[in-house]
């Protein structure tokens, strides 16, 4: 089956998936925004393409998914579930939807279940702060999906065309699992900038202290790959040393902030 993806949703996330299906391949029919952007393809009222689209994709933020799903329902705003006689899909019948919250839950695209499309997550584990990057990123990355059935087989196959692999969300595990996504994504960016602050109020340029905190936790984190967390750490603590620990501990004493990181790690 040939994938024909509607995008919804020209923000981060949505324009970093658009960039990396047209780069591997996929036919995007679009990329919606609800207002006109450089970015968006289409937007305000959906257009006819959207039919065209046999996966659409909601790329919105979480508050913002209800809305998007009444109208794809073709719903009456807070009409409440159960009546699906009401419902009027402006989607094509068979089309699967699929959302990019890495913490909603399927539950939130009920509507559109009840009349009878599957739906599904579609959740890329990378940091889209950058979209020229996410093709790369996607590359060899990671997909949280869960679902329906054949939402979960549209999810794995996009996945695959992009190079990513996929990782089944177990049912009633996605708040945690987001909140490890979420550590892991954002968490090194924040040591980061502390370590880079710390070293630049030595003297060292900010540039150069910034570059060279980089390529350490860049290298640190790349030796996960061939040994285990315990055999990838160094440094005083691993050593033994305390007496080193302590000299660091008396010179942050007076950068309170940066103190409670340290003790924290």
């Amino acid at each position: 089956m040939s994938e024909r993806v509607f995008i919804i949703g020209a923000g981060q996330v949505g324009r970093g998936l658009f960039r990396a299906f047209r780069a591997s391949g996929v036919e995007v029919v679009s990329l919606h925004g609800s207002k006109p952007t450089e970015h968006a393809t289409s937007h305000g009222e959906f257009p006819p393409s959207l039919r065209d689209a046999n996966i659409v994709i909601i790329a919105v933020r979480d508050p913002q998914i209800a809305g998007v799903v009444t109208s794809l329902a073709g719903a009456e705003p807070h009409r409440p579930l159960g009546f699906s006689k009401a419902l009027h899909p402006i989607i094509t019948s068979g089309t699967v939807v699929l959302h990019t919250s890495g913490i909603a839950e399927v539950r939130s695209l009920d509507l559109l279940r009840s009349a009878g499309f599957e739906c599904g997550t579609f959740h890329p584990l990378a940091p889209f702060s950058v979209a020229e990057r996410v093709p790369d990123l996607l590359r060899g990355g990671w997909i949280g999906i869960d679902g329906d059935d054949a939402a979960r087989a549209s999810a794995r196959r996009l996945a695959g065309q992009l190079g990513a692999r996929t990782l089944e969300i177990p049912a009633g595990g996605k708040v945690a699992y987001h909140a490890a996504a979420v550590m892991a994504s954002n968490f090194p960016v924040a040591l980061a900038y502390a370590a880079s602050h710390l070293m630049h109020s030595t003297g060292i340029p900010d540039r150069s202290a910034q570059s060279a905190v980089v390529s350490l936790i860049s290298a640190a984190v790349g030796n996960l790959s061939n040994a285990s967390p315990v055999d990838a750490l160094t440094g005083p603590v691993v050593r033994g040393d305390s007496d080193t620990v302590r000299k660091h501990v008396e010179t942050l004493s007076g950068q309170t902030e940066l103190l409670a990181v340290y003790r924290a790690m």
